[in-house]
């Protein structure tokens, strides 16, 4: 059984989602310990969403076992369980892979068909590979997520009307700079997405920036991507002339308080407008800077109201591909669970085969009868099995099984919870998945 606990922009608070994204608690790991029916899990985290995929065998009552785990899950991040109640969304078994696979096409970001979105989902799955927490479902699960994000790309125009946060960030900002060339900026950060930072800065005309890393990496960074670096003793002075501020960093503590800038622009020569723009996840800039005369702040919160409104044909598109993709993995999961049918079947109609050729090998032809016997017994499977696998599809594995029990005596133990292969909206879509 899979099982997906999902805090979003569309489900928690900002609040809440600043509070879960700073959590460094081993989440699923620890919940593994506490949890026997739990099998393994991934943690997906990002400056948008806070999500656990869980690979589940219920022993007993399923709505027992949900609050077994927010209960404990509550105690690993030290948060209140009502308060985790409340900004929680759960998903449950058949759900999961249709909105897995939406998530990692970025049809559930701030900005719909962001980019970076699947990079973050494969690099969660990398982290729970690393810590031994993946089960052969949820990788399945996650590599169909991931061809899925690329089905969507290639087939739809998803990822040319949803941008980035950067370039979403951008867009807004271009209204309070006079040019972009002639823009002084300051990035504080130098991880993956400071790099796709300097990127979109560098595609609007950017020139002149200068670099500062609170971890005192900034000196590596601008020597790769040719940059100024920022010491810390310039820090401040550095403040005191850059038209723009991008803070882009992982720090749990602020990189920029009131105090800090507010001294930087008591300075001579301090330049008279300045825009930050706060990418970080716990924030980096202290929400009171924007209280100072002549600043401007954007800050994620900010930037999920000014998302813009997605595109519906292409949109619809690419949650057609994600819809089949879906039912096509559930597919598979019912293939999968009527396996020990079909092997059982195949046991059993060899074993028949077996006893004859056992019963003639006396005989001088003997082996060309039991050539003659084997391709019998494989035919004769042929047949049931491909009945098998397409009725398990249609969610009738009951059925097969029985008429297994009927016919041939065989008696097969069940898997825990029955799977459901075909996902509403799966069928009736413009869009072949390719």
């Amino acid at each position: 059984m899979l099982l997906c606990l999902s805090a979003s922009h569309r489900s928690a608070s900002f609040a809440m989602l600043e509070r879960l994204s700073a959590s460094d608690a081993p989440a699923v790991a620890e919940l593994c310990t506490r949890i026997p029916e739990l099998r393994g899990g991934v943690c997906v985290s990002t400056c948008n969403r806070y999500e656990l995929y869980l690979d589940l065998n219920p022993l007993g009552d399923e709505w027992m076992l949900r609050a077994r785990i927010l209960t404990n899950l509550a105690d690993v991040l030290d948060t209140p369980v009502q308060i985790l109640t409340d900004n929680l969304r759960i998903l449950s078994d058949e759900d999961v892979p249709e909105y897995l696979f939406s998530v990692t096409s970025g049809l559930e970001s701030v900005a719909v068909g962001e980019g970076e979105i699947s990079g973050q989902v494969s690099r969660a799955l990398e982290q729970a590979q690393d810590s031994g927490t993946t089960t052969a479902r949820l990788e399945r699960l996650f590599q169909q997520a991931a061809n899925t994000s690329k089905g969507v790309k290639s087939n739809t125009g998803i990822g040319q009307l949803g941008r980035s946060l950067v370039r979403l960030a951008f867009d807004l900002a271009t209204s309070q700079l006079e040019s972009w060339e002639s823009t002084r900026v300051l990035l504080v950060g130098t991880g993956a997405y400071a790099g796709a930072t300097l990127k979109a800065l560098r595609d609007r005309g950017v020139t002149k920036v200068s670099v500062y890393s609170p971890s005192g990496r900034a000196g590596r960074f601008a020597e790769r991507e040719g940059v100024v670096p920022v010491e810390e003793h310039s820090y401040l002075p550095t403040l005191t002339n850059a038209d723009l501020i991008v803070t882009c960093t992982n720090a749990d503590e602020l990189v920029l308080t009131q105090d800090q800038l507010q001294l930087a622009r008591s300075a001579p020569g301090t330049v008279k407008k300045q825009l930050i723009i706060d990418l970080g996840m716990p924030r980096n800039v202290d929400p009171n800077v924007a209280a100072l005369d002549g600043v401007e702040l954007l800050d994620l919160e900010t930037l999920r109201i000014h998302a813009p409104i997605e595109e519906l044909d292409s949109a619809n598109e690419a949650r057609c591909i994600v819809a089949r993709a879906a039912a096509e993995f559930a597919g598979q999961q019912a293939e999968s669970d009527v396996a020990p049918a079909l092997s059982a079947l195949r046991e059993h109609i060899h074993a028949l085969v077996n006893q004859e050729i056992e019963r003639i090998s006396s005989r001088e032809d003997s082996g060309i009868a039991a050539q003659a016997l084997r391709r019998l017994g494989n035919t004769l499977l042929h047949d049931p099995m491909v009945r098998g696998k397409q009725m398990a599809r249609e969610g009738r594995r009951d059925e097969f099984e029985a008429a297994l029990g009927t016919l041939y005596g065989i008696e097969v133990a069940k898997p825990a919870t029955p799977r459901i292969a075909q996902l509403p909206g799966a069928s009736g879509c413009p869009v072949e998945h390719a």
